[in-house]
């Protein structure tokens, strides 16, 4: 009998990225793959590509040109290209790099398989088509043998695509339009994945609490199957074994009074929000064409924390856009300093090809916009270090991921509010991944929070994690209430 050929994925960019990976994986399981680590020992390697920075494009090509010496040393291997770019670039990809052996885009990880099976034949594939259709969500169970790299959570899907159209983004370029999945057929993978002991699940999307928002708008959510994003949460809720939930990454413009109440109501909803705001700046939010102003921002920022006083904040920003200016950028770092996020992802502008801002004028110059970049970050770690300070000595539970990479030997997983907690002591002795924690938060760090284990625990949520200088909260009264 022939040993079964192996394979191995990289993934670059979003969460949404290293889903679709996953989804891949298991479909190359079901079709008699065996998945490794090693790339060195892969038969077939799939490059997963992003396009949200240029950096993250120049990589792939700098990856392809290595790779040729890996499709030379061994007879038969098979390489392909996946992701944003390979939607973005298609044939382009196959005419430069004659070792790539099929390509395919962000609408068509289900025909993997066959892609594979026509490369094994001699054939090269490209396909990139577009399609509204939900059999792209239709996949099977996840196969038996497939490694489970995060014990006790898992992604799920519950739209794709992006209608915003925002100047410097590409997405709806390269994952096409909103398309929302059926919510029972959501509620079914979710029931599916706490029997197997999923205890914490993210909810995805390019704007994941824009889900349904055209079926119910158009009072057709009933005839579509979906509803709104607050009542998909509610219903997961609801489900046994579901310790936590998160989503990401919302769109400022679509939480409604019933999704901010949902954070003071549903138990199951973790503390935290990743709030994408890209800019402080009025003028520049609507030269981004983001259609709210740092006003509305800020006050919708309130009402979440009203809702939840203790909630986490988190965002991405943005500096050097085109025209951005001194005053501008002295903006972003006011509503930074006024909202008091814990931390952010942050990045000097990229031009994107296809989009709107590519075309701009009034470049910011490189320096400049370098410049700000490490002003704006010194500012976010000053953030981050006072609010974990302002932790140490309170008591929150964390669900165990594996070992530390700062702390070999220990274990470090991630609280509700997705913080990183290293544990003190020996692995043995604190539990295994995908186990919920009680712990002692006994130290601080610039990135990450170290505490001692109290005790295993069945249920999710804890701890506190108010804004830098807030007053603190009655959490037995609120948890009370809950």
């Amino acid at each position: 009998m022939a040993p079964k050929r192996r394979f191995h994925i990289r993934t670059y960019g979003c969460q949404m990225n290293v889903h679709d990976a996953e989804k891949v994986a298991n479909l190359l399981s079901h079709a008699g793959w065996v998945a490794t680590d090693d790339d060195g020992a892969a038969d077939l390697l799939v490059v997963n590509t992003c396009s949200i920075r240029e950096k993250a494009e120049n990589r792939l090509y700098t990856d392809l040109g290595l790779l040729r010496e890996w499709k030379a040393e061994r007879p038969g291997r098979i390489l392909g290209v996946a992701g944003c770019v390979a939607q973005q670039e298609g044939d382009t990809i196959l005419r430069r790099f004659r070792t790539v052996d099929f390509v395919y885009g962000t609408h068509n990880l289900r025909l993997v398989p066959t892609l594979v099976a026509a490369a094994e034949q001699g054939e090269r594939s490209l396909r990139i088509d577009e399609t509204r259709s939900l059999e792209r969500f239709d996949l099977p169970e996840r196969h038996p043998d497939l490694p489970d790299a995060t014990p006790g959570r898992a992604f799920v899907t519950v739209m794709e695509g992006c209608d915003m159209f925002c100047t410097f983004c590409v997405v709806p370029n390269t994952r096409g339009r909103e398309v929302s999945r059926k919510a029972v057929d959501i509620a079914e993978e979710v029931a599916a994945l706490a029997g197997r002991g999923v205890r914490e699940i993210t909810l995805l999307g390019q704007t994941v609490n824009a889900y349904g928002r055209h079926d119910v708008r158009r009072g057709k959510a009933a005839q579509a199957g979906t509803e709104s994003f607050a009542a998909l949460v509610r219903r997961l809720a609801a489900i046994p074994g579901i310790a936590r939930i998160r989503y990401t990454s919302p769109h400022p413009a679509f939480f409604d009074d019933d999704l901010v109440r949902a954070h003071g109501e549903v138990a199951a909803l973790c503390p935290h929000v990743h709030l994408p705001a890209q800019s402080g700046s009025d003028r520049v939010l609507e030269r981004m064409r983001r259609p709210y102003t740092s006003a509305e921002y800020r006050a919708l920022t309130e009402s979440l924390r009203t809702a939840r006083p203790d909630i986490a904040l988190t965002t991405d920003l943005i500096v050097g856009f085109p025209g951005e200016t001194d005053a501008d950028f002295r903006e972003t770092l006011a509503l930074v300093r006024d909202v008091g996020f814990v931390d952010a992802y942050t990045f000097k502008y990229s031009p994107r090809p296809g989009t709107k801002a590519a075309v701009l004028s009034e470049a910011v110059d490189p320096a400049l916009a370098q410049e700000r970049l490490a002003e704006l970050q010194e500012m976010l770690r000053s953030l981050t270090m006072a609010a974990h300070r302002a932790r140490v000595g309170s008591e929150t539970e964390v669900l165990l991921e594996g070992g530390s990479a700062r702390r070999p030997g220990q274990l470090s997983g991630r609280d509700p509010y997705h913080r990183v907690v290293n544990l003190t002591g020996r692995a043995e002795a604190a539990g295994r991944p995908g186990d919920l924690v009680r712990v002692h938060l006994v130290e601080a760090t610039p990135r990450s929070l170290i505490g001692e284990p109290v005790s295993s625990v069945r249920g999710a949520g804890g701890g506190k994690f108010l804004k830098p200088g807030a007053p603190t909260a009655d959490e037995k009264g609120r948890n009370a209430r809950l």
